[in-house]
């Protein structure tokens, strides 16, 4: 590669003092400076230094003798950067050069830093995936002849280990290479054919007995590595099976266990059955190993022994279970992965295997359920059993332990635990496919031996597992025609509830059964107290206010008897589910019960609002008054007397209240009017209180529809005066909510009609005037929405075919277009860029002849929209955006590689995967 001096690197990359001319100083600036600042701006010219064309000379001066590692690896890393991403920049005739000066640094650092080796080598193998297969077509046994002929007998080992790193990296850098897909598998089969040449030796240095373990270490990683090349199975064997006796030696295990792992998870190794089936037995073999892991609490050996037989029979389980003559072989198989299910401890704290088999379970049963009938009765038949017994293992795993052991797990053990049982509760409702109805009656059995047994109280652990596995099936599963289920409503007032966990699970178990007590209402006096009981408990607000929803949704039309008392339990709670739940109940009930409950229930809320309207604005009435607006809003959510979301088969045999007059909610909001524009006048700047009171309204509206047209007048003229006085996005959001469903009402439309333009106006002349209190992300999102009458693209292509509309676009449409570029050039966030990139694909395809004049125009503006672009830069973008009116998607792309270009971050390693 040219050697040519380069100008000097501040002034190439246009970057100012303090920062130095040269790499060394800027990364002892960025490793030894103690100003931050300093050191964000040493790593800012360093990323624009690795990607100039000066890396090319001062890469190698950095790999000098004498340096410190980390210079040294500043300079692999900058080789490798413009070998991969610049390849195209390199003139063919210094291929060569490159090559050799490749290889003669990593034999210099062969007995030198670890990271600069590995760096080196990574440069080397993008070369030789660029050269390959035409420029450079024997790339892996020029690499092994190499480092095989050179140098005496001293440096063998660290040319050995070289050699081994390089032939590592290669496969790996392969996977994350940017080559074209064309080039990509003329590649991939290249190297795959080269493992002819990688294997013997890999054989060869780990059988050999004077090999030391650190260079068997290293064989079996680069194994693992070209393993994951897609090499076909069969020819992997002969170092498989090394790899299974290299588990024996606690020095190799966990480099054996990776490479067999993915070895065996390739896709294509279940067409190797016959590879497969002569692997099973060394998996056996491994039970001894594991059991003793197991009982000598040796985690990390039981982890690894688990990971491999799961690997084995969670990737191939259909191919395997297709070959009847073995099928005991298989099941021995299963039955380790059940052992590894049911390993003592209790997840994380003392066991972590257990998560890792239960995708082998949901595999193996879709696998047998997809056979033919005759054949999956066979399998059905030796399987149920194991099924069976699974449940058992899992409800085990899934017990809390002693509430002295529990209380010293942290915060973090405890969650993950928690996520663990969700885990066993999906697996427990996926088998019950398999094990059917027989299943429930299996744990109700138990539930009721346990209940009922006259000797020793069941521990509450046990009785939690057995209703958490009723529960995580019922949650999901139709149990209505479940015979079992009465007699489990009438063990659940026997439990003994000691404890949180067990009264929460009791909670949910109940709130899983709603919709069976909608069916069978006449047992909803066996579990309702309880719930209402609970409600008093804080620690099981959750569950118990969950569950009162539930039942209040499903059994709504069978609760007027016990309304009066729920209203009251809920009155001590300011629990905002609570309040859905009470919605609820409250629409099964006549008109006048629901002003009545509705009174006394919202009534002291009101009165505290009052009062804190008239306090001065402070943090803390701030949270109050939007504690009560929300709640508000979720009681407004789900009380709905006209029933809109009522299912109609499951409400056609109930017996509906008669509506006579205005909706509740309707006279409600009309009360409180006047108060909610009181707390609006204080608190019209504060967008979080404004945000809550536009909720109230905007679920009103999606519960109510056109029940909320007596709000509509002064609701418009409220929303009017609100985003005149300060524009806020939640004001759009409910505007949007009003013009959806009130714009086609001939009664409605001047109110709707008149917010509609005044929002619209306001907010385009917000762009005009580059009004800075909203980012450039909300008043897209915002104008997107109020410009949205059915679809997200809907005002634009309307400007035809409606004169106001075309009028609009005519007129302010280059002040939206110049906000797009503005963010696109840097003013807003880059994951909004697509909406930025739909903007300009909808004014091409419904106003191309503006866009063409509006891009011609704003474009010409020097330094917009960054100083950073050139006009020829300009241009093209602008071409390739009016030339593409099809695919949304490519103008997608156009516009993230456009918005790189204006921020300077493009072709940095910053962005290399954005």
């Amino acid at each position: 590669v040219s050697r040519s001096v380069p100008p000097p690197l501040s002034s190439s990359l246009g970057l100012c003092p303090p920062l130095s001319s040269s790499p060394r100083s800027a990364l002892h600036q960025l490793y030894y400076d103690p100003n931050i600042e300093n050191k964000n701006l040493a790593q800012k010219w360093l990323m624009q230094a690795q990607v100039s064309p000066q890396a090319w000379h001062f890469s190698w001066q950095l790999l000098n003798g004498g340096k410190v590692p980390e210079i040294q690896y500043f300079g692999a890393s900058a080789l490798h950067i413009k070998i991969s991403r610049y390849w195209g920049d390199i003139p063919a005739e210094q291929y060569e050069s490159l090559k050799t000066q490749l290889f003669a640094q990593i034999s210099a650092f062969a007995s030198g830093s670890k990271i600069v080796l590995t760096r080196l080598c990574v440069a080397l193998a993008s070369l030789a995936l660029n050269m390959m297969p035409d420029t450079w077509p024997h790339a892996v046994p020029d690499m092994v002849r190499v480092f095989q002929a050179e140098g005496g007998q001293a440096d063998c080992s660290a040319r050995c280990l070289a050699l081994l790193e390089l032939l590592t990296v290669l496969p790996e850098e392969f996977q994350t290479s940017r080559l074209p897909p064309y080039r990509k598998g003329q590649v991939r089969s290249c190297l795959a054919q080269e493992c002819a040449c990688v294997f013997p030796l890999l054989r060869q240095l780990l059988q050999q007995s004077d090999s030391p373990g650190f260079v068997k270490q290293k064989v079996l990683k680069c194994f693992s590595s070209w393993a994951q090349l897609g090499i076909p199975l069969m020819e992997c064997e002969g170092l498989t099976l090394a790899a299974f006796s290299a588990l024996r030696d606690p020095e190799l295990f966990d480099s054996a266990v990776e490479s067999l792992v993915n070895t065996i998870s390739q896709p294509d190794a279940q067409r190797y059955v016959n590879t497969l089936l002569k692997l099973i037995p060394h998996a056996l073999a491994l039970q001894e190993q594991l059991q003793q892991a197991v009982q000598n609490g040796d985690i990390e050996t039981s982890h690894g022994i688990c990971r491999i037989v799961v690997a084995l029979g969670e990737n191939h389980s259909r191919a395997l279970l297709d070959q009847v003559d073995h099928w005991q072989s298989f099941l021995a198989l299963v039955n380790m992965i059940m052992f590894c299910t049911g390993i003592p401890g209790h997840y994380p704290v003392n066991e972590t295997t257990s998560s890792l088999t239960l995708t082998f379970w949901y595999t193996l049963q879709d696998d047998i359920l997809s056979f033919e009938a005759d054949k999956q009765a066979v399998y059905l038949q030796v399987y149920r059993p194991v099924y069976f017994q699974l449940v058992d293992v899992l409800l085990q795993k899934a017990q809390f332990p002693t509430d002295e052991e529990y209380a010293t797990w942290s915060s973090d053990e405890k969650e993950q635990f928690r996520i663990y049982r969700v885990d066993i509760s999906d697996t427990l409702m996926y088998v019950y496919e398999m094990l059917g109805a027989e299943l429930l009656s299996n744990l109700y059995e138990k539930l009721g031996r346990l209940l009922t047994a006259s000797e020793q109280p069941a521990s509450w652990q046990h009785t939690e597992a057995l209703l958490y596995g009723f529960q995580s099936i019922a949650e999901t599963i139709d149990v209505n025609y479940s015979d079992v289920v009465p007699g489990l409503i009438g063990l659940i007032p026997r439990i003994n509830i000691n404890n949180v966990q067990l009264a929460d699970t009791v909670m949910f178990t109940i709130g899983a059964l709603a919709e069976w007590l909608a069916d069978h209402p006449v047992m909803i006096s066996k579990v309702l107290p309880l719930v209402l009981h609970a409600l008093g408990n804080p620690e099981l607000s959750i569950s118990s206010v969950s569950t009162l929803k539930k039942i209040c949704r499903e059994c709504k039309y069978d609760l007027p008897q016990y309304a009066a008392n729920i209203v009251a339990v809920s009155q001590t709670s300011q629990c905002m589910w609570l309040m859905q739940a009470l919605g609820f109940l409250l629409s099964a009930l006549q008109v006048e019960e629901i002003l009545s409950n509705l009174h006394s229930l919202i009534t002291p809320y009101i009165q505290q609002l009052e009062k804190l309207a008239d306090e001065t604005p402070n943090p803390s009435n701030k949270l109050a008054i939007i504690h009560i607006l929300g709640l508000l809003s979720n009681l407004f959510t789900t009380l709905d007397i006209s029933h809109h979301d009522d299912d109609h088969e499951a409400t056609e045999v109930k017996k509906l209240p008669v509506v006579q007059g205005p909706n509740p909610v309707v006279l409600v909001l009309q009360q409180v009017f006047q108060l909610i524009r009181k707390v609006l006048s204080t608190w019209l700047n504060d967008a979080q209180v404004v945000e809550a009171v536009c909720a109230i309204f905007e679920k009103s509206v999606k519960t109510l529809l056109d029940d909320f047209a007596p709000m509509v007048p002064q609701l418009c003229e409220m929303l009017g005066q609100m985003y005149s006085t300060i524009p806020q996005a939640s004001a759009i959001d409910l505007t949007r909510q009003m013009v959806h469903i009130f714009a086609h009402e001939p009664a409605h439309f001047p109110p709707i009609k008149s917010l509609f333009l005044l929002v619209t106006s306001l907010t385009l002349s917000l762009f005009q005037q580059g009004y800075n209190r909203m980012s450039p992300c909300e008043l897209h999102r915002s104008v997107n929405d109020v410009l949205n009458l059915k679809t997200d693209t809907e005002f634009l292509p309307r400007c035809a075919e409606l004169p106001p509309v075309g009028q609009v676009v005519h007129e302010d449409g280059k002040i939206l277009l110049q906000a797009t570029l503005e963010g696109v050039g840097g003013q807003a966030s880059r994951n909004v860029m697509d909406n930025f990139a739909d903007i300009l694909f909808c004014l091409n395809k419904n106003c191309f002849s503006y866009l063409v004049a509006w891009l011609k125009e704003v474009l010409q503006q020097d330094g917009f929209p960054s100083p950073r672009l050139t006009q020829a830069q300009k241009d093209n973008f602008s071409q390739q955006i009016v030339r593409e009116r099809v695919n949304k998607r490519r103008v997608r792309d156009m516009v993230k590689e456009f918005t790189l270009l204006c921020r300077g971050l493009h072709g940095t390693e910053y962005t290399a995967d954005y």
